[in-house]
């Protein structure tokens, strides 16, 4: 099995900044990749960010000026540093990951339950 810990949304002002923070852990035998994508009410999930394992990092144009993406690979964690958020940033953000469980060849991918950011004066 695979466990997510999400951590670092919450409500914040237009302008404010939140770091958002994955864990993964389980029966894991190699991951690959590890990203954030987000759902706003009404709209479809897209990409926000993703990063490999040897560090490249794609940002969304829509956020790229205000989001940044790094990993931790010896801790399996993903973080999301969000600057100069604005109402329309207001989703729920998803982790996910690409990886090789314990005793498969296959890389599959796995999804977080979400954290809730809000963006509101």
């Amino acid at each position: 099995q695979v466990h997510f810990v999400e951590s670092g949304g919450g409500l914040v002002q237009p302008g404010g900044s939140l770091t958002l923070s994955c864990v993964v852990t389980g029966n894991i035998f190699s991951i690959y990749s590890m990203g954030w994508s987000r759902q706003a009410p009404g709209k479809q999930r897209e990409m926000v960010a993703h990063i490999g394992s040897s560090g490249s990092s794609i940002v969304a144009d829509s956020v790229k000026d205000r989001f940044s993406v790094s990993r931790d690979g010896g801790s399996n964690t993903v973080n999301l540093q969000m600057n100069n958020l604005k109402p329309e940033d207001t989703a729920l953000y998803y982790c996910y990951t690409n990886l090789i469980p314990e005793g498969s060849r296959r890389i599959d991918e796995y999804w977080g339950q979400g954290t809730q950011v809000t963006v509101s004066s």
